[in-house]
């Protein structure tokens, strides 16, 4: 009952940072586990389904730009995964983090730099959590199009800040974060 968890989304400027945690099934391995940043799309979605179907248990939890901009993004990404931890139907006897920090639990856990390529349930963990937000992402896109989420995922890419300076932040832009504070400005 060894649980991964790991996130996606600290680094964009818009959107939520998403946790997942996952139990995998020793009697059903799942082949190609990697960090998610590692894999294509195409594999990432893939797995993504087979780990669903194989895994013993998994969650996945967020935490929104509203709560990224009150606590800061370390603080929501260590709620993100205490929510996605708790989310379990089951209470894992140990969980691995990727990274160098550990969220608040109930139960043992280990902080694990690289964990995501060293730790299958990490690596699945961590391939859940980049899937379900880039769907977010694509669903904001339907909704901002100017800001062209579907391309760079509200990463900070220079056609990202050149579309942010446009159009002014919408309403799940990270106004905290340095990019969209300055687009703020020159409103």
């Amino acid at each position: 009952m060894i649980c991964g968890v790991d996130e996606a989304g600290r680094g964009p400027i818009a959107g939520p940072v998403v946790a997942a945690a996952v139990i995998l099934d020793p009697e059903r391995p799942i082949e190609g586990l990697n960090d998610s940043k590692k894999l294509s799309e195409k594999k990432r979605e893939k797995l993504s389904v087979e780990i669903k179907e194989k895994a013993l248990y998994w969650a996945i939890a967020q935490s929104d730009p509203d709560e990224i901009e009150q606590i800061n993004i370390l603080w929501a990404t260590m709620k993100a995964m205490q929510r996605s931890v708790e989310a379990l139907p089951v209470l894992p006897s140990k969980v691995l983090i990727d990274g160098n920090r550990v969220p608040e639990l109930t139960v043992p856990a280990e902080a694990i730099v690289g964990g995501d390529a060293s730790e299958e349930s990490i690596a699945a963990a961590s391939i859940l959590a980049k899937v379900e937000r880039d769907r977010q992402m694509l669903e904001w896109h339907e909704r901002y199009p100017q800001y062209e989420f579907n391309k760079h995922k509200a990463y900070g890419t220079a056609r990202h800040i050149e579309l942010l300076k446009k159009y002014g932040p919408c309403p799940i832009h990270r106004r905290d974060y340095k990019p969209v504070r300055e687009a703020l400005a020159n409103l």
